[in-house]
């Protein structure tokens, strides 16, 4: 996960647009504690996912595209499921229950048929979906374990710069978790949907029939912005 260079352990491999926007964030010694604490984790626990995939949403859209943001908590936490992006797995995995639903809602917003897909969600980070996860690491089979470590420090940085520095953008909310983020976001000049969970245990209760993947294109095409395929 982190590049070793000189005496600068805190070197962070990561895409060069968030590189350059979160450089002095990745000098505190805020982010040293987490690095080091990461590096720990990773030598003596089984941590998802793979540390080279810890910044994968941050590589598969660099800062100058992201449109919309999607925040999910922490990644899944059992084998194979977690490649960097939330809500996302990789092509042979399973589709989780959450994504299930997701489809579903996309289904019905705007009809893009999903039957037969993977639950990869590569395509819509290409399309400047920003898919972040508040916590980017998890020990195998412990669900939030990696809450207090801190990264939610450093995600709500990126939160802050995103709003601070972007305009016209969607913010995606789902769930108490996502929506307690709110207050680092500028209301003002971007748009933020909000909705339960898509867990099985909540998506009944508001998320079917929120219709965020319709109201976001048309918040885009308002904007000059090229809508997402979902």
């Amino acid at each position: 996960m982190f590049k070793e260079k000189g005496d600068d352990r805190r070197s962070v491999k990561i895409e060069a647009q968030w590189l350059a926007v979160l450089g002095d964030y990745f000098k505190t010694d805020e982010f040293g504690r987490l690095a080091a604490a990461v590096r720990e984790e990773y030598l003596h626990n089984k941590i998802y996912p793979k540390p080279e995939n810890i910044f994968q949403a941050f590589s598969l859209t660099p800062f100058s595209q992201v449109k919309v943001v999607i925040l999910g908590q922490d990644p899944y936490h059992n084998p194979g499921q977690a490649h960097g992006l939330c809500f996302s797995v990789p092509a042979n995995v399973q589709v989780p229950p959450s994504l299930k639903n997701i489809y579903q809602e996309i289904e019905s917003d705007g009809g893009y048929k999903k039957e037969g897909r993977g639950g990869d969600l590569s395509p819509w980070a290409q399309q400047g979906v920003f898919l972040l996860n508040a916590i980017l690491s998890v020990v195998a089979h412990q669900p939030a374990s990696h809450r207090h470590l801190g990264w939610e420090e450093f995600t709500d940085e990126v939160i802050k710069i995103l709003s601070d520095k972007k305009d016209h953008l969607v913010f995606i909310l789902w769930g108490n978790y996502a929506r307690s983020k709110k207050h680092l976001i500028q209301s003002e000049k971007h748009l933020i949907l909000e909705a339960p969970h898509p867990s099985p245990l909540s998506a009944y209760q508001g998320f079917f029939g929120c219709r965020h993947f319709s109201k976001t294109n048309h918040w885009l095409r308002e904007h000059g912005e090229k809508e997402i395929v979902w």
